[in-house]
């Protein structure tokens, strides 16, 4: 009989600008039984998050190109991998920001490897079953939710930043019903969730841009008086 194959260590991207810390975490983790991957900055970090799909970040907040928490707000928007913010900062403020955000734990420096190791175990035992892919492909439409591209038939189409929005609430829910309250309350908050004009305006717009026939969408649909849906096929 034949031995099932050992399953694979998960893997762990370290995001921190100190090449000491990178290389004290890689020992640390390594040590107890974990893969490392290593980016030197937040634009790098997100890169690697999008095409290596690690199981968990260890995120330091002071990077020299992106401050972590707006990482952790970008990466939100795609993904739910596990997130431990390990940074010099140790203010309640900063704590609350970088959770509320969308971390899933906060350890201080300097730290012991042992806390480290635990607090790295208890986030990826709530990892969920699958994560975003990074890019989503409906017919000729790519959306690169970690870069904030859309393509068409391979060409870049170039949205408002609403339009994006918009487009990427549908992508996160593809196939469902987004009703037109959720949609403005996401994108313009509570004052606006009667204000369905705003929506037909920028769905003429999407549909304008990313659809062949505009007046016949294949992808993006209406539910009329309830909401949008975005499918694969019409």
């Amino acid at each position: 009989m034949s031995s099932q194959p050992p399953i694979p260590a998960p893997t762990l991207l370290v995001i921190d600008d100190e090449r000491q810390i990178r290389r004290l975490l890689r020992v640390t983790l390594e040590g107890g039984g974990y893969q490392v991957r290593e980016a030197e900055n937040g634009t790098l970090g997100l890169q690697e998050i999008a095409h290596a799909a690690p199981d968990g970040i260890i995120l330091d907040l002071g990077l020299p190109d992106l401050d972590g928490t707006e990482i952790i707000r970008r990466l939100r928007e795609w993904s739910h991998v596990p997130v431990l913010v390990l940074s010099v900062r140790e203010t309640e403020d900063d704590k609350i920001a970088a959770l509320d955000a969308g971390a899933d734990d906060y350890l201080t420096k300097p730290f012991g490897g042992r806390e480290l190791l635990a607090r790295v175990r208890a986030i990826l035992r709530r990892m969920p079953a699958a994560n975003e892919p990074a890019v989503v492909r409906i017919g000729d439409l790519e959306v690169d939710l970690a870069a904030r591209q859309v393509r068409r038939a391979g060409q870049e189409v170039h949205l408002t930043a609403k339009e994006y929005a918009m487009l990427r609430l549908l992508v996160q829910h593809r196939g469902k019903v987004v009703t037109h309250r959720q949609i403005l309350r996401e994108l313009w908050g509570p004052a606006a969730e009667e204000r369905t004009d705003y929506l037909r305006v920028h769905m003429t717009h999407l549909r304008q841009k990313l659809e062949a026939e505009p007046a016949s969408p294949r992808h993006l649909k209406t539910d009329p008086g309830i909401g949008y849906r975005l499918v694969a096929e019409g």
